[in-house]
């Protein structure tokens, strides 16, 4: 049969087909990388995929969470000593007179930040996964609308035309734009709204007793893959005294009830620089569980941070504060209020987790993964036999040959040479009529 026309080759090559050859190279050198990388192949599965990575179980993502929390303590603030009702429970005060002495709340999900806005309604009350420890109240009394000069600095004037030409808004009113006396010597813009206006820079005492005040968390939560469910509290009868422990790291660190000192202090803060600014803490509770154990092995995990922004310095907006409102009347009918600016320190109770529990699909699934991935330590060898050692031709040759088509005589074949140095020397072919496999030996 003549060989093909040029023009013709490509479709010859086209259609020709590869088969496998096995050839056993005797040498201890790719035998030894060989069995190595098989070895850490195995090892990298067993050790971590399996083991470590647990991937032969179903997991559960999902979880799905329900928080209550309460706090309780006993603090003292302006010669005043504020039970539960006075920093728990804010409720808005409408009435006859004015409300008693500063009282501190602790809230829910109330406005944040530097700026905060004067509310003009209830804080919201505690028991979720957000709330607020409030440790320091700026008090403005018996506001009333009307005009009055403006307070801010940058609002100093010497005439109306001052006044004029600015934000017609400021932070407690609207400018009418007249300048006006603030006091003897000192000139302001005259705005309308609720006077006397809020003075913010003054210097008022934190309430560090709250440092002492306790925080019970009820963690419930559910696995709805599997349809688990359990809660971070001691089953009924564990004989758990559940009313006298303190959570602590080591020592107690399944226990429910944290002191709000600890959480500030695990968080990596400091409770009074803390108190007097305000800030956001976060206390996680990570559920990782393992379904293929005991039911009590699945168990919380605490964890504390700080959640706002710290990364630049000095940060902009520094401290967490809010205002609210509470609203009176007097007798002659005019209705006034206190507005409060409370610093404080928020909590959120962030939950997360995930479960695993075996399964045949995904154990089958790493299982065909770890046995092909063995292969990749012959593609290893070839690539040192063929390349890298001594002889590497004379290996290519045996281990790639090209047959022609039964009943095509085969061009002649050139005497192998063996060449200097190639692993297992120089021996006679042995050949095993069976199974096409060639053994280059010693």
């Amino acid at each position: 049969m003549p060989p093909p026309r040029p023009g013709t080759r490509w479709v010859t090559d086209f259609f020709s087909y590869e088969t496998t050859k096995s050839v056993v190279v005797k040498s201890w050198v790719v035998g030894a990388v060989n069995r190595g990388v098989q070895l850490l192949i195995l090892a990298y599965f067993i050790g971590w995929v399996f083991l470590h990575e647990k991937a032969y179980q179903v997991r559960d993502t999902v979880i799905e969470s329900s928080v209550v929390t309460k706090v309780k303590g006993i603090g003292r603030y302006a010669g005043r000593v504020l039970d539960t009702a006075d920093y728990v429970t804010p409720h808005q005060v409408r009435g006859r007179r004015a409300p008693p002495l500063p009282q501190f709340p602790l809230s829910d999900g109330a406005e944040g930040g530097q700026g905060g806005g004067q509310g003009d309604g209830d804080v919201p009350p505690q028991g979720t996964s957000v709330f607020v420890v409030v440790t320091k109240q700026i008090l403005t009394e018996n506001q009333a609308q009307g005009v009055c000069p403006e307070s801010e600095a940058k609002y100093h004037c010497t005439a109306d035309r001052d006044c004029q030409g600015k934000s017609p808004t400021t932070g407690s009113g609207v400018l009418t734009g007249r300048c006006i006396p603030y006091n003897g010597t000192l000139r302001t813009c005259e705005i309308q709204g609720w006077c006397p206006p809020e003075v913010d820079t003054v210097d008022v005492p934190v309430m560090l007793e709250a440092e002492n005040f306790t925080l019970f968390i009820k963690n419930s939560i559910r696995f709805p893959l599997f349809g688990f469910e359990k809660a971070n509290l001691p089953p009924p009868g564990s004989g758990g005294e559940l009313g006298r422990c303190r959570f602590h790291p080591e020592r107690q660190p399944l226990c429910p009830i944290l002191r709000l000192g600890d959480v500030v202090r695990l968080a990596g803060q400091d409770f009074p620089t803390l108190a007097a600014t305000g800030g956001v803490l976060g206390i996680k509770i990570g559920w990782v569980c393992d379904l293929d154990h005991a039911w009590e092995h699945c168990l919380p995990h605490y964890s504390f941070t700080r959640l706002d922004g710290l990364a630049r310095s000095p940060a902009p907006a520094p401290g967490y504060n809010f205002r609210h409102a509470r609203y009176y009347r007097w007798p002659d009918g005019t209705e006034r209020r206190t507005l409060t600016k409370a610093f404080g320190i928020r909590f959120d109770v962030l939950v997360y987790g995930n479960a695993g529990k075996f399964g045949i699909v995904p154990t089958l699934i790493n299982t065909v993964a770890a046995f092909t991935s063995i292969g990749v330590g012959t593609v290893l060898c070839d690539i040192i036999l063929l390349n890298f050692l001594k002889g590497a031709e004379y290996y290519k040759a045996r281990k790639f040959e090209e047959v022609p088509e039964a009943g095509v005589p085969a061009p002649p074949a050139s005497p192998m040479v063996c060449p200097p140095g190639a692993l297992g020397g120089c021996s006679r072919d042995k050949q095993s009529t069976d199974s096409g496999t060639f053994s280059l030996g010693l």
